[in-house]
């Protein structure tokens, strides 16, 4: 059984020096909290970085507090924690599953001002075929046809002790599946305006994200690379393959970013 969705666990967090040459941004994914990519911010941190892992409105918290939020809150609260790093000398981002495509679009956006984007498991396509239905039926008029909930049993990890720590929002509402359908097409859109160098990283395990489609994302990235992951599912700098993932954006960020 999984841990609540406690507030400890699922808090913001900054690490590293404040007067760091270079600034990291983590944004983690829909429904999840900074608690799925504290392991990469505190390498990077002890690699001499200022690290700062925002929590996304809505997320950290009780389900019903995801009814009042939408894309927009997401990414204006992503466009905000980047300007809160805006004193550092060099600037770079890496988010996971949803917020690989927030990461995606504040490149974008801000092309002389991101040095590197280090995206890991987009979530550019899921891989249940309810969601993907949904997707194409979207436009229609729903309302009343579909719950209105949907439920969360677990989180998508290989390692049993990891999950069983992890916290669980138990169940989210439908219309926030839309919004993240909306952050695809935003980002994908987006693609030709990134100009900063750019890894991703994708778990060929991934029960949550198809790896083709990854594939397809990072093919459209300007200066990318694609790091294909053999262990491991969906929450990458958890599982089982996160010393590799890790040690790879680690590296990446230095090479682009120079301490």
């Amino acid at each position: 059984m999984q841990a609540p969705h406690t507030t400890g666990k699922t808090a913001p967090f900054t690490l590293g020096p404040p007067a760091a040459k270079t600034a990291v941004l983590l944004l983690h994914g829909f429904t999840g909290s900074p608690w799925e990519v504290r392991p990469l911010g505190e390498a990077l941190a002890a690699r001499g970085s200022r690290v700062y892992a925002p929590l996304l409105p809505g997320h950290g918290g009780t389900p019903e507090a995801m009814l009042w939020v939408t894309w927009r809150e997401w990414l204006a609260a992503a466009e905000d924690a980047l300007r809160a790093l805006e004193d550092a000398e060099q600037l770079v981002i890496s988010g996971l599953s949803m917020g690989a495509l927030l990461g995606t679009l504040l490149a974008a956006r801000h092309p002389s001002r991101v040095r590197g984007l280090g995206l890991m498991a987009p979530v550019v396509q899921v891989r249940r075929g309810g969601a993907r239905f949904l997707r194409a039926v979207r436009k229609l008029p729903l309302r009343g046809l579909v719950p209105e909930w949907v439920k969360k049993e677990t989180t998508d990890l290989e390692l049993d002790e990891v999950r069983a720590e992890s916290p669980l929002m138990p169940r989210y509402p439908l219309a926030r599946v839309l919004d993240l359908f909306t952050l695809q097409d935003l980002a994908f859109a987006a693609l030709p305006d990134v100009r900063c160098a750019s890894v991703v990283l994708a778990a060929r395990q991934d029960r949550v994200v198809d790896f083709e489609a990854v594939k397809a994302f990072q093919r459209r990235l300007p200066r990318s690379r694609l790091v294909a992951l053999q262990r491991g599912r969906h929450i990458i700098p958890r599982d089982a393959d996160r010393a590799l993932a890790i040690t790879t954006l680690a590296e990446f960020f230095d090479a682009v970013a120079p301490p």
